[in-house]
Formats: structure tokens, sequence, C-alpha cells
């Protein structure tokens, strides 16, 4: 089985931070998204990989080689960025003859299930999860069976509300280069975009037969409040519940689930819970609670909550000196 992940995206609901780094890089619990998917698709038996690269795509590629030096890696870049269906027929010629089918993961997005089991499973199986607002989303109608009947991209009226949550496995990776290869003929686009929810739906119109898998969590991290929802719900795992395995920091109180990179210096603080920190970062005279905080950065006098603060940043209280660049939020509230 082979890993297809899209991770060219500009993720520019993500800014500040995505202006230096592909969204796919940004930190979370302990890791980065891209990280986390990795993990969990190595822990299913997983080896070889094609990643789709575009914005900062360097920095995706670097990440990868340098942590995950046993994989088999193929990169390809997408240029221009027209969609996730798109992205895949730009990489069609990785994957289309891939006997064992494709597993297709998109890079800004977690799930938990057991991946072991989705690969077992027969045919295509599309992931959902039951959403509340469905026309926010790409929806799965199925029938008798279980089976799909229709996939449709964000309906102004929703026929159903089981949202597909990005984890797509393809049985014929074949037809779905064919399907795809008739939206790019015919300049078929959804939303302005050359979408893979159109070309499921062609082969589910040629017979391809379709299951779902409900994933028990789904953490979109396409956004602040969903990042730092992300962030909190993968902390709450018993590795991070724990706090003897961490040093002894002067005057602190954690309060986990907290993760704490490596070489940091944190002194007179509360730190916790839902707290994930870099490495070689400073914290001093500070409160901190369900935040992200960067590698190589500096907080002191400060009380924080609900929180991304990037890599080698600075943040000092109680004086505001400030030295802030664009698309950057402050709310002292």
């Amino acid at each position: 089985m082979k890993a297809v992940i899209p991770v060219a995206g500009i993720g520019s609901r993500l800014r500040p931070h995505t202006h230096t780094q592909p969204k796919s890089l940004v930190p979370v619990a302990g890791n980065t998204i891209l990280g986390h998917i990795i993990d969990r698709l190595l822990g299913a038996g997983v080896q070889d990989f094609v990643f789709i690269i575009g914005y900062l795509g360097e920095k995706v590629e670097s990440y990868v080689r340098r942590q995950y030096p046993q994989i088999k890696s193929t990169f390809v870049v997408q240029e221009p960025r027209e969609g996730i269906g798109h992205a895949l027929w730009i990489a069609r010629e990785e994957f289309r003859y891939n006997a064992e089918g494709i597993l297709i993961l998109l890079g800004d997005t977690i799930v938990d299930v057991d991946l072991g089991a989705v690969l077992q499973m027969p045919g295509t199986v599309l992931g959902v999860r039951e959403v509340k607002t469905p026309t926010l989303f790409g929806l799965v109608e199925t029938g008798p069976g279980g089976r799909v009947t229709k996939v449709i991209e964000k309906p102004k009226i929703p026929k159903s509300n089981y949202a597909m949550v990005g984890l797509y496995k393809i049985a014929h990776p074949e037809r779905l280069v064919d399907a795809l290869g008739q939206l790019i003929e015919q300049e078929h686009r959804t939303h302005g975009e050359f979408q893979l929810t159109d070309a499921l739906m062609t082969l589910i119109q040629e017979g391809e037969e379709m299951t779902t898998v409900s994933v028990d969590n789904w953490f979109d991290c396409g956004r602040k409040e969903t990042l730092l929802e992300a962030n909190a719900r993968l902390l709450n795992r018993p590795e991070f519940m724990r706090t003897e395995s961490l040093p002894e920091f002067p005057n602190t109180i954690i309060i986990p689930p907290v993760s704490i990179g490596k070489n940091c210096q944190i002194s007179c603080s509360i730190i916790g819970p839902n707290v994930a920190i870099g490495d070689r970062t400073i914290v001093e005279n500070t409160i901190l609670a369900d935040s992200i905080i960067g590698s190589y950065s500096e907080l002191r006098q400060a009380v924080l909550h609900d929180c991304i603060v990037g890599s080698d940043a600075s943040f000092r209280g109680l004086n505001h000196s400030l030295n802030i660049g664009d698309n950057t939020e402050i709310d002292y509230s």
C-alpha cells in the first residue's frame, strides 16, 4: 500500500504562522501535523509515501528526509495549485499502477482510526464523521448495506451530515486517474477548483463500489481554534498525563497534560493544562494554559491562554512594548 499526502496548500487561515512555514509543519502536541500523520501510517505498516508539495515545499521535503530517513519518499510539485483533484492528477504517474491500491490522507488533517483495519477493508473506503454544519464539508450519502450512492462537495441543501474527513482508501488507482483526467479535460471545477469529490462521484456512476468507515476523532488543523482543540485532545493521551519523565523546573508547577521539548529553561511559572512547548524555549514568571509554543522562543512575565506562538518568538508582559508583524492577533482580555 502506498500513501499519497497532498501538502501543497498555503494555509492562509493559519497566518501569520504559515508566512514562514508550510501548514503541515505547524507544531501540535509535541510533533508537527505531518509528523502525526506519518507516525500513524508507519504504525499501520505503510513505508511508501508520495508527498505532493507546493508552497514552501522544500521545507516539507527537508523535514521528511531528516526526520524519516527510513521511508521511501517521493516528492511531486503542484504548480499552479488548483485543488486536491488537480494535485492528484499532477502526481498520477507515481501511483496509478499501484496494484495494492493507495491511501490518500490530506496533509492538514489528523484522524484517529485503526488504519491497519482500514487497509484490510475490501474495495474503496471513505473516512467519515458526523458533523453539525454539513454545508461546510464534502458529504457522503449511503444506501442499502452502507454502500456509498453519492458524494458532493459543500452542498447548499445537504441530504446527509456525514462529512468526508480527508481519508480515502482507493482500491483501483488507475480508475481514479481516468476520472481525474475527465475533470481536467472538461475543465470541470467545483468552487473554482478540481475536486477529488467530483472524481469519486464519477467512479460511483461508473459502478465503483464504495463503503465508509467512521473515525473516532477528526482534527482539521486548518484554523487557530481547531488547531488548539487538536492539541488539547491529542495531549490527553496517557504519555502526556505523566510528569515523572520531565526534568525538574525551579519554582514551577506543571499541570498535565503537557508536552515540553528538549533543553527548555522554565522557572517560576505555572504550565498547563493542554500546553505543548517546543525545544530550547525559555519561560519565566509566566502562567500558560491551552497553548502551543514553538521552539527557541522566550516568554517572560506573561499570562497566556489559547495562544499559538511561533518559533524564535519573544513575548514579555506587563510593560507592553510591541514589535508585531502583519496578520498578527493579540488579545489581552
